[in-house]
C-alpha cells in the first residue's frame, strides 16, 4: 500500500535545520587536496563510489538506499549495498538532505565496517552540492558527516545566483558534443557552481544503444532506459536528460531558487 510522507515540519525543526546547514557548512572544504584531483589523468584514483535513494512507485515513504563502489578505470563493482527504508521526514525545497542522507550516511558507515579496504575515494550523489539555495546541497552534506570528496550530480539545473534555463543555456548544452564535453555554470555572483556535461548519457548511447548525440544546432531526443523509479510524488525524477549539472560538494577538513526547481 501507497504511504505518503509527513507534511512540512514545525518551523522549530526547520530552523533547527538551517542552523545545523549553517554549521556544516562552515566546514566545508572546496580545494582539491588529493594527489589524483590534481592529475589530469586521475592517477591514484581506484576507488569510485556512487549513491542514491530511490522511490518506491507511487509512495514517498518507502525507498531503497544504495551505496555501490566502483573499481576505476576499469568500472568493475567492487561492493553493494542497498536497503529498503521508510523516510520520515517531508521533502522541502532546500533541505533534502535531512529527508535522506542519514540512510546514506548508514551505508557508508556499513561499508567501513565491513570492508574498510573497499571505502571510496570519491562520491557522486545524486543531488546538488554548492549548487544550491542555501550553498549547500545534499553531496556537500555527505561529504561534511563522512569526510569524504563528493560530487553532486543532478538532473536539473537549480536556477540560483542568476543561473536560468534560458535560450543561451540551451544553445550551450547543444554545443556538447561529446564525453568530456562541459561548460561552467557560472553565477551571478561569479563563482563556479558546477558544470554540464554530456558524458553520463554519452554512456548510455554506447551501453544501451540509439541515436548518438547530434552536431551543433540539433535538438537531441535522449533514448530513455527502462529504470526503476527514482522520485516520488515530491520529488519527479527518473526522467530523461541530455545534460548534467555536476556540482561539487566537498568533504570536511581533510540567489533566489526557482519555485518550481527540485534539488536533484
Amino acid at each position: 500500500m501507497a504511504q505518503e510522507a509527513v507534511g512540512r515540519p514545525p518551523e522549530e525543526t526547520l530552523s533547527l535545520w538551517k542552523r545545523e546547514q549553517d554549521q556544516l557548512k562552515a566546514r566545508v572544504v572546496d580545494q582539491d587536496t588529493e594527489a589524483w584531483q590534481r592529475d589530469p589523468a586521475f592517477a591514484g584514483l581506484q576507488r569510485v563510489g556512487g549513491v542514491d535513494v530511490s522511490f518506491v512507485k507511487g509512495d514517498s515513504v518507502r525507498a531503497c538506499a544504495s551505496l555501490v563502489v566502483l573499481s576505476y578505470p576499469e568500472l568493475e563493482v567492487l561492493y553493494e549495498d542497498s536497503r529498503l527504508v521508510h523516510l520520515t521526514a517531508p521533502y522541502l525545497p532546500g533541505f533534502l538532505a535531512f529527508r535522506e542522507v542519514p540512510f546514506l550516511v548508514d551505508a557508508v558507515r556499513r561499508l567501513r565496517e565491513k570492508a574498510p579496504s573497499l571505502v571510496p575515494q570519491v562520491l557522486l550523489v545524486d543531488g546538488n552540492g554548492v549548487l544550491h539555495p542555501r550553498g549547500f546541497g545534499v553531496a556537500c552534506h555527505l561529504g561534511v558527516l563522512t569526510d569524504l570528496p563528493c560530487v553532486g550530480v543532478a538532473k536539473k539545473l537549480l536556477q540560483v545566483d542568476g543561473l536560468e534555463n534560458d535560450a543561451l543555456h540551451r544553445d550551450q548544452i547543444r554545443l556538447l558534443r561529446a564525453g568530456g564535453d562541459s561548460f561552467p555554470l557560472m553565477g551571478g555572483s561569479g563563482a563556479v557552481l558546477g558544470r554540464a556535461d554530456i558524458r553520463s548519457r554519452d554512456y548510455i548511447h554506447r551501453t544501451l544503444g540509439g541515436p548518438q548525440p547530434s552536431a551543433p544546432g540539433q535538438e537531441r531526443k535522449a533514448q530513455r532506459p527502462k529504470a526503476r523509479p527514482r522520485g516520488g510524488p515530491e520529488d519527479p525524477s527518473g526522467e530523461g536528460r541530455t545534460s548534467e549539472a555536476h556540482s561539487p560538494g566537498p568533504r570536511t577538513h581533510p540567489g533566489a531558487p526557482d519555485p518550481g526547481a527540485q534539488e536533484r
